[in-house]
């Protein structure tokens, strides 16, 4: 896709678009997620960014070699040069000569959610770090893929959302830090909130209900559902659904279950429940997507 979607309100996309910079490819990844492809050839311009609003991970395909940040001096970009760029962040950035780059675009709720059942953190502890010219080679990697993964077609995008995720799971592990002057009020202790998480992890073949979370939890059912919201960053029965969807996925990937077995053991009551489900969840029914990921 080259021209620029409609309506789209990621700031940095829009920056990058007020400048002279020619936009080569752009796609809505799905879950919240875009990707475009930028190459720019300046004398020198500046740009800046004043708190976007989400999170951005750039990665040099080509070039930069004299784009620096303004107050990082001596530090220029490369080919393979990453750069993390929260929501709250503020930059300036003296571009010269040719850069071509990879940007991915994502909500901070899409990054900090993974934290509970990634890092085993409550999601309000967590933010992107702001960091310039870091080397991740596993993240490289995957940019790397993202960019050779052609975005037309559902199964081709299917294919470049799960390299998107796998490449935000990286940058969660290397690139996340506790939030400043961080004052936690309300939500669930962290050893509860662990129960929880993994009650919900070993029962999603079988119903699970907020009565049974509260009962787990020793607290009403009405006071659980509140603490939840704020410690896992959506309802019980929320992140109940979302779990049940991410191990429908992993196990469509890994292997040649039949169909039926998966549902089982995700906890959809039949073949049609887990079909129509997964079909809105993800937007391609369970084995074609199968077949787009293999």
């Amino acid at each position: 896709m080259h021209s620029r979607p409609p309506l789209i309100s990621h700031a940095v996309f829009n920056t990058m678009s007020g400048t002279n910079a020619t936009l080569e490819r752009f796609a809505w990844l799905g879950d919240g997620m875009a990707a475009a492809i930028w190459k720019r050839e300046t004398v020198e311009e500046l740009t800046s960014y004043v708190q976007p609003g989400h999170h951005t991970l750039s990665c040099y395909l080509g070039g930069g070699y004299r784009t620096e940040r303004a107050g990082v001096p001596g530090r220029y970009g490369a080919p393979q040069q990453l750069c993390s760029m929260p929501d709250w962040h503020e930059s300036q950035w003296v571009v010269r000569g040719h850069v071509h780059m990879l940007h991915v675009y994502f909500m901070p709720e899409h990054f900090t959610r993974r934290a509970v059942a990634e890092l085993d953190r409550e999601p309000r502890e967590l933010t992107l770090a702001d960091r310039t010219y870091f080397e991740n080679p596993r993240i490289v990697q995957l940019c790397e893929a993202l960019v050779r993964q052609p975005w037309d077609g559902t199964g081709q995008l299917l294919r470049a959302n799960e390299i998107t995720h796998e490449a935000l799971s990286e940058l969660l592990r290397s690139q996340a830090i506790v939030r400043r002057d961080l004052r936690l009020r309300g939500g669930l202790a962290p050893l509860v909130r662990r129960r929880l998480a993994d009650y919900i992890e070993q029962h999603l073949a079988q119903p699970i209900t907020l009565g049974e979370l509260a009962q787990l939890a020793c607290m009403s059912e009405f006071h659980l559902a509140r603490m939840f919201r704020v410690s896992f960053g959506m309802p019980p029965s929320g992140w109940v659904a979302q779990r049940r969807i991410e191990r429908a996925r992993a196990l469509l990937k890994a292997g040649k279950l039949p169909l039926q077995q998966i549902a089982a053991a995700c906890g959809y009551a039949d073949l049609s429940h887990f079909s129509h489900r997964f079909s809105k969840a993800v937007g391609v029914p369970p084995g074609r997507y199968r077949q787009a990921v293999a």
